[in-house]
């Protein structure tokens, strides 16, 4: 049965059901509604909510909880995940499953409180150092939020990497219908007995660890993980597109940004106009595919990325392109949004 939820909350008892049981934050608006919601509900279910002394200690707690097989996450706002970075490195070096959420505020530095997507390559090109990625989500409803919360644990454990779903205040803080799915009986939960540090009858020492001294080793080890890209690239990525059949003008937006240009794409078919939508939900892995499918196409006369950021994500619509069509970024940035008006009044004045 579907009740009203705010987005944030939302995540929060998503999580509860997918089988989390440990949390570890650090208070940052506009993401605050998650951990005061845990810290609550997840005693309730036999489980523990830390509030750390800072994000750089929640992320390590973090670590330390996943390598024990826990299902675990953290939420934070677009300072405290910079500040989570080089646990995330190390998280992914020692191939640990977790949750990881961003409700994204405008920047850069301390910025403000309202919403933006200015961390898209922070989430989508490592962010910490080295070679590695996390799984990135952007949903754009608050039932997206629910979903991809709920799938990203077994996404986590089935590939044994960090997944982070980022969202923005606007998604956070709004409130919508969503229905929450059944709680996880937590013995059909993956086991976890052959790699994970939580204590063995049979001897055999479990060590997590992200350490390799030796070249030889640490290059090899960048390759398998790679190779593990490769597969979560072949098997995760996702994108929806809206009026795509016959468009002629291609927005392209992610999260909040694509429910706004949605309902440009109404009004401009109203007039005339042949417009449609691709949105991303997996920012990592990128449809590139999907893009480059629909530049190929004759109709097509150019694409519009759309983003609450001075260009970011229209970058890797560029590469997706590959020059076979133009493609044109319009953007909002430091909190402010726009609105379907304003992307109807860009495409007519440009045409």
């Amino acid at each position: 049965m579907k009740k009203l939820w705010k987005g944030n909350e939302a995540i929060a008892e998503a999580a509860v059901a997918a089988g989390c049981r440990y949390f570890f934050g650090y208070p940052i608006t506009p993401q605050n509604e998650i951990p005061e919601y845990l810290s609550w509900r997840l005693p309730e279910v036999g489980g523990a909510f830390i509030q750390a002394e800072s994000e750089v200690s929640a992320i390590n707690m973090v670590y330390g909880a996943a390598g024990a097989g826990a299902r675990c996450m953290t939420s934070s706002s677009s300072p405290g995940i910079s500040l989570k970075q080089e646990g995330m490195s190390y998280i992914a070096g020692a191939e640990l499953p977790c949750v990881i959420v961003n409700i994204m505020r405008s920047g850069p530095g301390l910025g403000g409180i309202q919403p933006a997507q200015g961390d898209y390559f922070q989430a989508t090109k490592g962010g910490g150092h080295g070679d590695y990625h996390p799984i990135v989500y952007a949903p754009s409803s608050i039932q997206e939020f629910v979903d991809i919360t709920y799938s990203a644990f077994d996404v986590a454990d089935k590939y044994r990497t960090p997944v982070m779903i980022i969202g923005d205040g606007m998604l956070g803080q709004m409130m919508e219908p969503a229905e929450i799915p059944p709680m996880r009986d937590l013995s059909t939960l993956p086991d976890k007995n052959d790699w994970a540090a939580c204590g063995h009858s049979d001897g055999v020492p479990r060590i997590i660890n992200s350490l390799r001294i030796e070249p030889e080793e640490n290059e090899a080890f960048n390759i398998r993980l790679f190779k593990k890209y490769e597969e979560i690239t072949k098997n995760e990525t996702k994108c929806d597109d809206y009026m795509l059949d016959d468009a002629e003008i291609v927005f392209v937006a992610y999260g909040s940004v694509a429910r706004i240009c949605k309902a440009a794409v109404v009004e401009l078919r109203a007039q005339g106009i042949k417009a449609g939508l691709i949105r991303p939900i997996t920012l990592y892995p990128y449809p590139t595919n999907n893009i480059a499918e629909a530049a190929k196409k004759d109709c097509v006369k150019k694409f519009i990325t759309v983003e609450l950021s001075m260009g970011q994500m229209v970058e890797d619509v560029r590469l997706s392109v590959n020059g076979l069509k133009p493609v044109e970024f319009y953007g909002r940035s430091g909190g402010s949004v726009m609105m379907p008006g304003d992307l109807v009044k860009y495409v007519k004045e440009g045409k």
